[in-house]
């Protein structure tokens, strides 16, 4: 019983401090800013920042409520209390920290230099949204000491995509947590989001929920070949609670891109290997084999990106060539992603909507099959196409794996691949015969990047 008072009596001058040093910060705060964003459910997305608040005392205000806090943050490390309440409670106190240094710095406009060396007034809207997080995160964030960083900019900059702010309420709830604590199981919301154009989203200070029961997975090359465990998905958010339900050619699964991507022996192990000849009385097949295509550069292909909806089956005959392939998919309806990290590869989960994370003419090769078909507007084609020849190495191979349109729109889609002018290595066309009617076509190309020497 003495310990418990004397534990008791030493926390109450504690939090006694605490409770001044936060009722400081909010005089301090408020003349930074208004309540006015909580009281209007909506504002303008760019909007002119408030004058500049240059009153010597409250800057110097600014930084004794800054040191005590650090203060405090300081004593939280040294006591080495690991627990959820501590470390929930140092989280708080790093956030009111960036809180008030953000308004040290003058508010929503911040000065910054560009590469140029040149100051410029940056305007953001933090404001057009009501969830604090997101908030937090849009507000760009000053270099500690008003210096440069080593990339040439004195502040960091993060970015949500343009149609964020048309799904207010949809990012909103995603951003809808408690800072340290579980995130939702809300992955779904999430893709959706991306899909519809709010990419990239922002980050999150929330720990990602994994499969409860996750065991070790399979090793190299037995993970290949074979059916992961399901206990290493979280099955909550798909029709399929199990891989033999994906794998089974006869369930329900709540997808139709792909569906058979999940059956491994029947399906994925002939492809690229044996092809695939739509009709029975032709021979025309719009399916190339990976040794026809390698033979093409026998040794100058390394490295490469599958722009595909799969379970990462090219990818995987790549490696048996000692290739590497990233492979680029989301969840369309199945745990495609986690598939293909458990068979042993990368997955990368991206959407069509971004610019591809890689460096100019860095990859050998770009494959992509089911997923730039006949629903794709031109437009969007050339800038996806566009975007594929700038990470493309000159002499890189893009391959078109199966490509289907309407018979109609073939020549418009044609057009968009003549128009990067790369080396006819294959190109076919073939009747597509899985309908009763004949209105769709296959292309299938293999084509070579030039050297662009100016």
């Amino acid at each position: 019983m003495p310990k418990m008072k004397l534990s008791i009596s030493r926390g109450i001058p504690r939090f006694v401090s605490l409770l001044g040093v936060l009722s400081l910060l909010c005089i301090v705060y408020f003349k930074f800013y208004s309540l006015k964003p909580f009281l209007i459910s909506d504002t303008k997305c760019i909007y002119a920042a408030n004058p500049h608040v240059n009153d010597h005392l409250q800057t110097h205000i600014l930084e004794i409520v800054i040191k005590k806090i650090e203060h405090e943050l300081a004593d939280i490390r040294d006591s080495h209390n690991d627990s959820p309440e501590s470390l929930r409670y140092g989280s708080f106190l790093a956030d009111i920290v960036g809180l008030i240094e953000s308004a040290r710095s003058g508010g929503p406009e911040t000065e910054v230099v560009t590469g140029l060396n040149r100051s410029q007034p940056v305007h953001i809207s933090p404001d057009f949204f009501l969830t604090e997080e997101i908030r937090k995160y849009v507000r760009v964030k000053p270099n500690r000491l008003g210096k440069q960083n080593f990339m040439g900019a004195n502040g960091t900059f993060t970015s949500i995509g343009h149609a964020c702010f048309s799904m207010k309420k949809e990012l909103e709830e995603y951003m809808n947590y408690d800072v340290g604590d579980i995130c939702n199981d809300d992955w779904k919301l999430a893709q959706r989001l991306m899909v519809h154009g709010c990419d990239p989203l922002p980050r999150r200070r929330c720990f990602a929920r994994a499969p409860q029961f996750y065991t070790k997975p399979f090793s190299f090359p037995e993970s290949m070949w074979s059916l992961p465990d399901d206990k290493n998905v979280r099955w909550s958010q798909y029709r399929c609670k199990n891989f033999a339900c994906l794998a089974n050619n006869k369930t329900g699964k709540g997808f139709f891109k792909c569906s058979d991507c999940f059956n491994l022996t029947h399906h994925e192990n002939p492809r690229w290997v044996v092809p695939v000849y739509p009709d029975p009385f032709s021979n025309s097949t719009p399916d190339f084999r990976i040794t026809d295509i390698l033979d093409l550069k026998p040794g100058e292909i390394r490295i490469g990106l599958d722009f595909s909806v799969g379970t990462g089956t090219f990818a995987a005959r790549m490696r048996e060539h000692n290739l590497t392939i990233v492979s680029a998919t989301i969840n369309l309806g199945a745990p495609f992603s986690e598939m293909i990290a458990l068979r042993g590869l990368v997955p990368i989960y991206m959407t069509i909507n971004q610019r591809l994370p890689f460096f100019d003419s860095t990859l050998d090769l770009i494959h992509t099959t089911r997923f730039l078909d006949g629903w794709i507007d031109f437009v969007l084609l050339d800038y996806i196409l566009y975007d594929w020849d700038r990470v493309l190495r000159p002499g890189g191979l893009l391959w078109i794996d199966s490509f289907f349109c309407l018979k109609e729109d073939l020549v418009g889609y044609l057009e968009g691949f003549n128009m990067l002018r790369y080396k006819k290595h294959k190109w076919v066309v073939v009747p597509k015969v899985d309908k009763d009617d004949d209105r769709e076509v296959f292309f299938s190309a293999v084509l070579e990047k030039p050297p662009r020497p100016f």
